[in-house]
């Protein structure tokens, strides 16, 4: 029997389900839906037991995503591709926050962006998680809050950066909801995600689905419906500098490289990185400014 399709999440307008796809860990069928008007897709039942989704196997690459690696990331911060992905997050702030003196990094993970901008002149820099890593990362020392500080920080900070998380979210608004509560007036929300305007005709066939981790596949106009619901104002400020970084960290992900390599300064990163995102369309993607 065909599963019916809940209304959106995002924009509340009727979806359509849209096929299903078997999980790599869980002996699970996971059932997928698509809004009709904004062009959002989600996870219709998602498996939400995250302590066995995100644990030590995750973390390894060896979970149900096999391109992440964040025990090498985190022992070897000088040589990890992900290096290139801070560093173009970095640029991009920034240029699109340049008065702004804290930063918060939210569902951190490992804390490895929050430890490269650690001294890069912010007066404070925090991360959010929870989970065995965060810990880690607290012991380490890193500035990572724990969950009952998040209400003392209510608009404490002029930058929050998501970076991958909210494919990961059941409910996108409730998060961004939560997160603008950190965020002062005219603060920069910074996130990064996959464009699903570029998905394939058969979705579940798109490699991005990987139903017991990614729950949520935002549009461009998705994205801004959701942003404009949790209190922020759409901004789309296109390629900018940072972006060439971002994106070659990205390709080289998938790739399977996981360590910086000499070759690469020889190849033409920020032409590269524009033709990729011609096809992906990363950068169409808007980021939020707290109202």
């Amino acid at each position: 029997m065909k599963r019916a399709a809940p209304s959106c999440p995002i924009c509340a307008e009727s979806s359509l389900p849209i096929g299903e796809k078997r999980g790599v860990r869980v002996d699970r069928v996971f059932h997928l839906a698509r809004c009709t008007a904004c062009g959002f897709a989600f996870v219709q039942n998602p498996w939400t037991d995250y302590t066995t989704i995100y644990d030590e196997t995750y973390y390894q690459g060896k979970g149900s995503d096999p391109l992440v690696d964040y025990v090498f990331e985190y022992q070897n911060p000088n040589r990890t591709i992900r290096l290139h992905e801070w560093n173009g997050i970095e640029q991009a702030v920034t240029i699109l926050a340049p008065s702004a003196r804290s930063w918060l990094d939210y569902a951190c993970g490992n804390g490895g962006l929050v430890r490269h901008i650690a001294n890069s002149g912010f007066t404070r820099v925090a991360g959010f998680d929870t989970g065995a890593w965060a810990d880690r990362a607290r012991a380490d020392k890193l500035p990572i809050l724990l969950e009952h500080e998040l209400p003392q920080c209510a608009a404490a900070f002029d930058v929050i950066t998501a970076i991958e998380v909210i494919e990961h979210i059941t409910d996108p608004v409730a998060f961004l909801r939560e997160v603008r509560k950190l965020a002062r007036p005219g603060a920069l929300l910074f996130l990064t995600t996959q464009n699903a305007s570029n998905a394939p005709r058969n979705f579940v066939d798109w490699s991005y689905v990987r139903p017991e981790i990614h729950v949520s596949f935002f549009t461009t106009q998705a994205l801004a419906i959701a942003l404009e619901k949790s209190g922020f104002q759409p901004f789309y400020p296109g390629f900018i500098r940072g972006w060439d970084q971002i994106l070659r960290f990205k390709i080289l992900k998938n790739l399977g490289r996981r360590e910086i390599g000499t070759y690469e300064r020889f190849l033409p990163w920020s032409l590269i990185a524009r033709v990729t995102d011609l096809f992906y369309k990363f950068t169409a993607l808007p980021v939020g400014i707290a109202r």
